[in-house]
């Protein structure tokens, strides 16, 4: 007789008043043992940056209740490309940029530090929109998280997987740590310097209050990854830059350098930065219309993931920043593929459907180490969002096997045969970003003339192994 399949694993919903950080004040956050703190953020560019604090001067920051906690940065803090102020950034006029105390994490990865992150603020503000600056990734995600909220009733949590590759030396040529295979203990071996990196990064994030669900050996010449697990989206991506920065940091004790550039070996696997996003709750009703593409799916997550699928194209533009992102989503890799289509525990797929029924998770793949998180998860999101709100029918259905070695006919079954593809470079995925009004609206016009103002190739070389040295040294 059939039975309905058994929940497996750790089941996660969303606690809006939970968080792994408790709230906490100034003073409690700033024991004895924090000598320093990094007010950090991030740019359009996945640049982190940072200011260091002595705490005395944190806690006077806080010491005057008529004045703002923050400190000052000019406007091209999140338009800088190299030492280039990008179009549409100015070298006049400036934000405060105000620490948002529940972002805080302590750095075992470098003792007596802790680090925040905070949100770009007006120094004056305006009778529209107050102190609040659109352009900020972490406000225009937060934004979208109510916004999910208060309009339909749905709630998010986002686990991240953290591809990467140590590397002992760049010049006069690449070399790598530990060369065997995926998942073998071969690649760990008791004592090695790569085997202890890896275990006082999982440390550092235990301690820090990341929950850390596994660690292993990857595929490629030196290449890891680390597993953690779901957190809501603007936590989420502030835990992303920590756990980065914990990579970086603590490879560098141990001789390495760590890199998440998406490809630098052409003949093995690349680095991704799969996201795992799950659907929560949701005011719309059940429709029939797409029920049979996907019945075991909730129609909140069906009209999500429509969202998504519509306007991957121009995801990518956020998702895949670079012009070396585009040297991993090829057909045959493993990578998602090249076809705007979904499938269950299809890796060929660029939206994999994960989990038991009823606590499914959309396993993103056409994302890397070059996004900035902030901006990759508001754009699925906001994608995602469109979808819920306008009740999308889901249009296609679970693909079977690899999209790439189907027939005509059995795309014709799942109604892929009007299916998008992905942009194959950076160019192309910007251009669909210029014309996608959805996520115009959803991350606002101002931010994506000054994003698409960037020069997305500053990484490029004069050669496939000066590009590949820039990648490496950069990201």
């Amino acid at each position: 007789m059939p039975t309905e399949p058994s929940p497996y694993g750790v089941l996660y919903t969303p606690d809006p008043t939970a968080s792994s950080i408790p709230a906490k004040s100034v003073d409690e956050l700033l024991t004895p043992a924090i000598k320093f703190v990094r007010i950090q953020w991030i740019d359009f560019i996945n640049t982190v940056r940072f200011r260091v604090v002595p705490a005395s001067y944190f806690r006077a920051l806080y010491a005057n209740p008529a004045s703002r906690p923050g400190v000052g940065l000019g406007t091209v803090a999140l338009g800088l490309v190299g030492l280039a102020t990008a179009p549409g950034f100015s070298p006049v006029g400036g934000y405060i940029y105000v620490p948002d105390l529940a972002s805080w994490r302590v750095c075992p990865y470098a003792p007596g530090h802790a680090s925040v992150m905070g949100w770009f603020e007006e120094r004056t503000p305006s009778p529209e929109t107050g102190l609040s600056v659109a352009i900020c990734p972490r406000t225009i995600l937060d934004r979208l998280v109510k916004e999910a909220q208060d309009k339909a009733g749905v709630s998010f949590l986002i686990g991240m997987e953290f591809e990467f590759i140590l590397v002992t030396q760049i010049r006069p040529e690449v070399a790598y740590a530990s060369n065997a295979d995926w998942s073998t203990s071969a690649k760990l071996r008791t004592g090695s310097a790569e085997t202890q990196a890896l275990e006082e990064i999982a440390q550092c994030l235990l301690v820090a209050g990341i929950e850390l669900q596994m660690y292993h050996a990857e595929a490629a010449p030196g290449q890891y990854e680390i597993v953690t697990g779901p957190l809501a989206p603007l936590e989420a991506a502030d835990a992303v830059v920590f756990t980065r920065e914990a990579i970086y940091n603590i490879a560098h004790k141990h001789g390495f350098k760590a890199t998440f550039a998406p490809r630098v070996h052409n003949n093995s696997a690349g680095s991704g930065a799969h996201t795992n996003i799950s659907v929560h709750g949701g005011n719309n009703a059940p429709r029939a219309a797409d029920a049979a593409s996907a019945p075991n799916l909730t129609p909140a997550e069906r009209s999500f993931l429509q969202g998504v699928l519509a306007h991957l194209p121009a995801i990518c533009a956020l998702t895949l920043p670079t012009a070396a992102s585009y040297a991993r989503m090829q057909d045959g890799i493993w990578s998602g593929g090249t076809l705007a289509c979904w499938g269950t525990e299809n890796r060929e797929s660029p939206v994999r459907l994960c989990g038991p029924q009823g606590h499914y998770r959309f396993e993103v793949r056409p994302v890397d180490g070059t996004a900035t998180p902030h901006l990759a998860f508001a754009a699925l999101l906001g994608a995602g969002l469109r979808g819920i709100l306008d009740g999308a029918v889901l249009t296609t259905g679970d693909c079977p096997t690899p999209a790439f070695q189907m027939s005509d006919a059995e795309k014709r079954a799942v109604g892929l045969e009007n299916a998008l593809r992905l942009p194959q470079t950076i160019e192309d995925a910007r251009k669909s970003l210029g014309l996608d009004a959805v996520l115009k609206t959803a991350l606002g016009e101002e931010f994506i003339e000054k994003y698409l103002g960037l020069l997305q190739t500053f990484m490029a070389g004069n050669n496939d192994k000066e590009t590949i040295e820039k990648l490496i040294e950069y990201f």
